[in-house]
């Protein structure tokens, strides 16, 4: 499962969204922990719901229309009646998803359902975040056409993971975007530039180590994609601001400061707490309380998306449930702990310190 800048890199853009929080926004403060937390969700859903995986995606240069003009016609409807259903869903819908959950909350907000227009927004976040990753933009989406195979997980996770520290930035006020459609349009188009510049990167760093895993082949890879990477992660989180702030004005700017403490957290029908140890290094009490009879899901992803166990799927009663869970063989790092009851996820990091 290819997840867009990992979880790391889709956390970073959600809670840096907030640095562009402009002064009517002051109220979606208490909406950043949730954008974060759950700025994956939309990746963890992939196992379960099929049609998901190409909401996270366009293969634009797939269409004639953009190799020969460097646009497409951008409503669904439009592409449809040229290309047909199946050529645009395998080439991905991610401007459209995007659109959708901006729509989605914008009538949430519009309503005052504030639990559901927080879960439509962190959607929004990872949507967009998607569409600031320029491999989710490309036919040669991992490299595989030009030589560059696996570059995806490289640039985006294994770069991103070892050099998070150094994605800083101050954030540029969030502005009313009077044209949804066209705007998601247009940061696709400034974004696909850089697809080139990431095959670059990769070929200069291999210079240096055709060892993936090396600090050599992660350093080179940064010192020469940084430049363009930190204004991606920039552009995403502001871009992300601008349409919830655009989703707030389109509803009629209700006051967020009217809602109950309940209204600002989610209804969920469970609860997963946070192991304990944490950090461990052996077996760890995984604890969760379920609200009402619900199908569960209880999986631990790695830091680049990849399942490394399921430990729960099956429906179960209501109650509590604890378990030690002891991770085996598997590498010392930071892990999730993933809850799905329903439509709903909860994601608790762990560190895994490796055994004595």
């Amino acid at each position: 499962m290819l997840i867009s800048w990992g979880y790391t890199g889709h956390y970073k853009i959600s809670e840096s969204s907030s640095l562009s929080f402009n002064t009517q926004m002051q109220d979606f403060l208490s909406w950043v922990d949730f954008l974060s937390d759950h700025s994956s969700d939309a990746d963890f859903r992939k196992d379960s719901d099929p049609t998901e995986g190409p909401k996270h995606y366009i293969d634009i240069d797939n269409y004639s229309e953009f190799t020969s003009s460097g646009r497409i016609p951008q409503t669904l409807d439009s592409v449809v009646a040229i290309h047909g259903y199946s050529f645009v869903e395998n080439n991905g819908f991610l401007p459209w998803a995007t659109k959708t959950s901006f729509d989605s909350l914008t009538n949430c907000l519009q309503r005052r359902d504030f639990t559901k227009a927080q879960i439509f927004a962190a959607d929004l976040g990872h949507y967009v975040a998607d569409g600031h990753m320029p491999l989710h933009i490309t036919k040669n989406y991992n490299g595989q056409l030009t030589g560059n195979s696996g570059i995806h997980s490289r640039f985006e996770s294994t770069m991103i993971n070892a050099n998070i520290s150094q994605i800083v930035y101050a954030g540029d006020s969030a502005t009313e975007i009077t044209d949804v459609n066209q705007f998601i349009f247009e940061y696709l188009y400034a974004n696909y530039i850089y697809c080139d510049s990431i095959l670059a990167a990769d070929n200069y760093a291999k210079t240096f180590s055709t060892s993936y895993s090396s600090t050599e082949y992660k350093t080179a890879l940064w010192d020469k994609s940084r430049s363009f990477t930190i204004p991606l992660f920039e552009r995403a989180s502001k871009s992300l601001a601008s349409l919830i702030y655009s989703a707030w004005l389109q509803a009629g700017s209700p006051p967020l400061s009217t809602a109950s403490v309940a209204d600002l957290n989610p209804a969920n029908n469970a609860i997963l707490f946070q192991n304990i140890p944490n950090p461990f290094t052996s077996s760890t009490l995984v604890s969760y309380i379920l609200k009402e009879n619900a199908p569960v899901t209880l999986s631990v992803f790695d830091i680049n998306g990849k399942k490394i166990e399921t430990l729960v799927q099956k429906s179960m009663l209501a109650g509590s449930y604890s378990f030690e869970w002891n991770p085996g063989r598997i590498p010392a790092g930071m892990y999730y702990m993933v809850l799905q009851t329903g439509e709903f996820f909860q994601v608790k990091k762990m560190v895994y310190s490796g055994q004595d």
